[in-house]
């Protein structure tokens, strides 16, 4: 008889409270993408446990190029690329007495860069997988490898040993296994350079593109950040232009490598990526003063509920505004992934289709949408085929 008593109590006090709710306050729908281009990519990986999510975007990336070129679908080894990108960081780290970012992460030019010289190798033939762990986990390697080439250039015999790149290889083949020579594709025995080769696969056949204004348009720099430690060139175009790049690339069928921050309150881990405006009404509702007064941690949260809930009014973007944002340390190379497709949600906001490298996880499964106004303002940058390129941007920058 209690519980029947309060059924009544409950309906009332749940009246008393709806009647309480702002008018301006309405019931969300959710995210609603319709699909507007779409191009093929290979199955959802999983980084987990290691800072290589350049080595296994740039792999999404050249498989999907393979899909393209009528190759088929291949899974190609991502720890293939890190352990020969290792083994080039060290020597690097030596040679400028440690001046150098010596750490997981890396550039996409560490994988299409380095095609011509190391080639590829499928999975089945190098996982990476050594050292008594089912998923990749690189803390301890890490931890070693750092140290190992620390002593190295403390250098206390006064000249370097011939014994110690030998050695740091020796802490590769125990962790991640000891290279193979071969590859057997259809009963011939390839090198990694010639599978690579046999594939169609050419590091000249990719640019790399980014948009900053304290070097001029039209021009190649290296983009200084950590972990661009092979000082690799990128073509610098207005935003304008290089969003116009990003688009006619996934229209005419190709995807885009992306390097991005992520660390923004807008990129959930739900699958969503946008630049909330933090100051629009419809965001913070019609009680400004009551937003005023909250605390950065509590707007932080506030923010991210709105967003979880539904499409939000997001900041204008301009090159000002996002090179304000690389100048002041807000804007990092966080993250890389690949862009495989554009969407538009149920107001028309453009999103494009990315796939990432943390395994099925989200509301989406391992992909997420991410509006063009988060990709104006925090792209480091992309890379693309070269035959992706606008016909008036490849003449701008004198590329053949």
């Amino acid at each position: 008889m209690r519980k029947l008593f309060m059924l009544p109590i409950a309906w009332l006090l749940a009246l008393s409270i709806q009647a309480q709710v702002p008018t301006d306050t309405v019931k969300t729908e959710g995210y609603k993408f319709t699909v507007v281009k779409k191009n093929p990519i290979t199955s959802i990986k999983n980084q987990a446990s290691s800072g290589t999510c350049w080595s296994f975007s740039g792999i999404a990336f050249l498989e999907s190029e393979l899909i393209k070129a009528g190759k088929g679908q291949l899974d190609l080894s991502e720890m293939y690329i890190v352990r020969r990108n290792y083994e080039d960081k060290a020597q690097k780290y030596v040679r400028l007495s440690g001046n150098l970012n010596f750490a997981q992460g890396g550039s996409f030019e560490d994988v299409v860069g380095t095609l011509n010289e190391y080639g590829l190798l499928p999975e089945e033939s190098y996982a990476g997988l050594n050292y008594g762990e089912a998923k990749h986990k690189h803390g301890e390697l890490e931890n070693v490898l750092t140290a190992y080439v620390k002593a190295v250039i403390e250098n206390k015999n006064k000249t370097l040993s011939t014994a110690w790149y030998n050695g740091f290889k020796g802490i590769l083949d125990a962790y991640l296994g000891v290279l193979p020579t071969t590859v057997t594709v259809g009963g011939k025995a390839l090198t990694p350079q010639a599978y690579a080769q046999s594939l169609g696969l050419k590091a000249e056949n990719y640019v790399s593109l980014t948009s900053f204004t304290h070097h001029p348009f039209y021009s190649q720099f290296a983009i200084e950040v950590p972990d661009n430690w092979r000082w690799a060139q990128s073509y610098n175009l207005p935003l304008d232009e290089f969003i116009q790049t990003i688009d006619n690339a996934l229209e005419n069928g190709y995807t885009v490598l992306w390097g991005s921050d992520v660390s923004e309150t807008g990129f959930t881990r739900n699958g969503i990526g946008v630049i909330p405006d933090e100051n629009a009404t419809e965001n913070i509702g019609s009680d400004q003063a009551n937003w005023l007064g909250l605390s950065q941690a509590e707007k932080t949260n506030a923010l991210r509920k709105k967003i979880e809930e539904g499409p939000v009014k997001e900041r204008i973007i301009d090159q000002s505004i996002r090179q304000k944002g690389y100048d002041n340390y807000e804007t990092t190379d966080d993250h890389g992934m690949q862009i495989y497709g554009i969407a538009k949600d149920q107001n028309g906001t453009k999103y494009y289709m990315v796939k990432n490298s943390w395994g099925e996880t989200g509301k989406y499964k391992g992909f997420w949408y991410v509006s063009e106004t988060f990709v104006r303002y925090k792209t480091m940058n992309v890379t693309i085929n070269k035959n992706a390129l606008p016909k008036e941007i490849k003449k701008k920058l004198n590329i053949q």
